[in-house]
């Protein structure tokens, strides 16, 4: 079992310098697999809307990960843009990500967290991430379409 990453987790504002250079690398990876219809990612400042808790994880005030919580009902969250420096990666942090999110959704209530991913091979390491968590495959949820560019996952908390 590989070890999970130190680091404090917080709440943070997405329109940061740091905060906002990470989800730009976020967006050009997603948007750079996936054809604009079905790029689902959001930027800086759909992230900073009411209906969003941008959380990230810094290691010795070093940021090595963002990741959303996007509330959709009273019912339901869905998981947005998570995305860890690659300098960072294998070391647990999008697992302690993921996992801290989880436990935000059902302290806040929420019965169903979602997400959507690409279903390309370049996502397949997130696709495993989440079903690693729990999460199972899905129909579309919220606006999102039918599309074989897009896997959505549901976990029921």
């Amino acid at each position: 079992m590989r070890a999970v990453a130190e680091g404090k987790i917080a709440i943070d504002d997405p329109r940061a310098p740091d905060v906002r250079r990470l989800l730009e690398a976020h967006l050009a990876f997603a948007r750079g697999q996936t054809p604009p219809e079905d790029a689902h990612a959001m930027d800086a400042d759909e992230l900073f809307e009411a209906s969003v808790i941008l959380f990230s994880l810094r290691q010795d005030g070093v940021l090595l990960a963002v990741a959303a919580l996007k509330r959709l009902d009273a019912e339901h969250a869905e998981v947005k843009s998570m995305h860890t420096v690659p300098a960072a990666r294998r070391r647990g942090i999008g697992r302690r990500m993921l996992e801290h999110l989880i436990a935000v959704a059902r302290g806040e209530g929420y019965r169903h967290l979602s997400l959507e991913t690409g279903s390309m091979a370049a996502f397949a390491p997130a696709r495993a991430l989440y079903a690693g968590a729990g999460f199972e495959p899905c129909e579309p949820f919220g606006q999102y379409r039918l599309s074989p560019n897009s896997t959505y996952m549901t976990l029921r908390l």
